[in-house]
């Protein structure tokens, strides 16, 4: 979750350097989505049943995945940017996959 929201500080500021028009199309839908990952990693953080709040945040970050690479194929996003991103999203995935991994661990029946 630490690794997300220090994403997301970078985040923001980034796509307030995004062309106008795209600011308010691609640059709101990837804060948006990104932020929706936020609130899925504390969601699952406070509950007992995680999968599915686990499920949700793997799914925005590969939707964001794809998003970084269209801003950066449309020249929104330097090479530099985007790698970076790519980085800490890429991060972030590895982190909730192995939460997923011990949370499906936890879950299934033990033998006896």
């Amino acid at each position: 979750m630490e690794s997300h929201y220090r994403f997301l500080l970078w985040l923001v500021p980034t796509l307030e350097k995004f062309p106008r028009a795209q600011r308010f199309l691609l640059g709101d839908r990837i804060q948006r989505t990104a932020l929706d990952v936020l609130e899925s990693l504390i969601e699952a953080t406070y509950t007992r049943q995680r999968r599915n709040h686990l499920v949700r945040a793997n799914l925005g970050i590969e939707k964001l995945r794809f998003l970084m690479r269209l801003a950066h194929d449309l020249r929104h996003l330097d090479g530099r940017r985007y790698e970076f991103a790519a980085r800490s999203l890429d991060e972030t995935g590895r982190r909730v996959g192995a939460w997923m991994k011990t949370h499906r661990a936890r879950q299934s029946p033990r033998p006896v």
